[in-house]
Formats: structure tokens, C-alpha cells, sequence
């Protein structure tokens, strides 16, 4: 009899936390519109691998440092052209949000003068410059092509994902950041 009690205890607790889950992502999805349509809220977190990067001066850096924000993960690169329209919008989301994380990683061959060059230019004042420069991170979270954002919850765990390029400053974008941070 106790055996059969704790069964159903820990199936009612997994599935009250199935429940919840599926709730927030209900209260996200209502909220995507426009280029938000395109992401796609995983029903559970998942794991991101600890894959050092590197920042402009080759200092070693990691998502590790981000833990405890809600993070914007974009992979980009200098020669993609979706990528480089979009920064802009990730660079003043990150000004209007600072409560987040907003981390783009140039992945693959990205020379760091021509990365800083475009940053002038598209006057990129608010994001670090963080590099993936063997795509190890992008491979190993299965980026197959440019642009790719992730966002990341306080664990670090990939909570959802867009592919391709999106206006992340949009008012829709910050109400699904602010309904999955609300939801945690």
C-alpha cells in the first residue's frame, strides 16, 4: 500500500509540473506575435553544454557567467546578412530590458576588426563581443544555420528557440521574455 501511495504522489507532482509547463507556454504562445510566431517553446528545459568562448581580446569567457539573468543567446556571424539586420533589434532590446542577458556569439570565422567594424557601424553600443571562433557551441546545441537565438533561463537551461532573424525589440518579443521570466 505505501509503495503504491508514493507511485501516485510522485506521478500527481510530475504531472502538476506538466501542467504548469504547459500553461506557461499556453500564456507565452497567446502573447507571440509577428516574428515571435517563429519560436518554439520547449514543454521542458533543456541542458546547455558548458562550451568555452572567447571574447574580442581572446580572454576566455562562459555562458556560465550569466546564470541567474534570463539570457538572449544569438549565434551570428559577420557575414550573414539576417544576422546583421537583426542585431540592431537585440541591441536595443538589450537597452530596454537590462534585466536580461542579451549575449550574441559570433560563431564560426568572425575576425574580431571586422566584427567590431560593424558594431561601429550599425552603432551596437550595449552587447558584448563574444566569439564561438570553432563553432563548438553552436554544434554542440545543434545550430545548423545562421541566425539562431536561444533563450536561456536562470539555470542556464534552454527554455526556447527561434530560427532565423526577428525584431527582438518588438513589443511582442519583450512580452513572451517578460511572460517566460514571469512563469519560472
Amino acid at each position: 500500500m505505501r509503495k503504491l501511495v508514493v507511485v501516485l504522489y510522485t506521478a500527481f507532482l510530475l504531472g502538476a509540473n506538466g501542467l504548469g509547463a504547459n500553461a506557461v507556454a499556453a500564456d507565452v504562445a497567446a502573447l507571440r506575435d509577428g516574428d515571435m510566431k517563429k519560436l518554439a517553446i520547449h514543454m521542458s528545459p533543456a541542458q546547455v553544454p558548458e562550451v568555452g568562448l572567447v571574447d574580442a581580446a581572446d580572454a576566455p569567457r562562459s555562458l556560465v557567467e550569466y546564470r541567474g539573468k534570463w539570457v538572449v543567446l544569438n549565434f551570428w556571424a559577420t557575414w550573414c546578412a539576417p544576422c546583421r539586420h537583426e542585431m540592431p533589434s537585440l541591441d536595443r532590446l538589450q537597452a530596454a530590458m537590462p534585466e536580461i542577458a542579451v549575449v550574441p556569439v559570433a560563431t564560426g570565422r568572425n575576425a574580431v576588426p571586422g566584427i567590431e567594424r560593424f558594431f561601429a557601424e550599425a552603432e551596437i553600443k550595449n552587447l558584448p563581443i563574444l566569439r564561438d571562433p570553432k563553432s563548438e557551441l553552436a554544434r554542440a546545441m545543434g545550430v545548423m544555420g545562421l541566425p539562431v537565438t536561444v533563450i536561456l533561463n536562470t539555470e542556464g537551461q534552454e527554455v526556447a528557440r527561434l530560427i532565423g532573424d526577428a525584431e527582438w525589440d518588438s513589443d511582442s518579443a519583450k512580452a513572451v521574455l517578460r511572460a517566460l521570466a514571469a512563469g519560472q
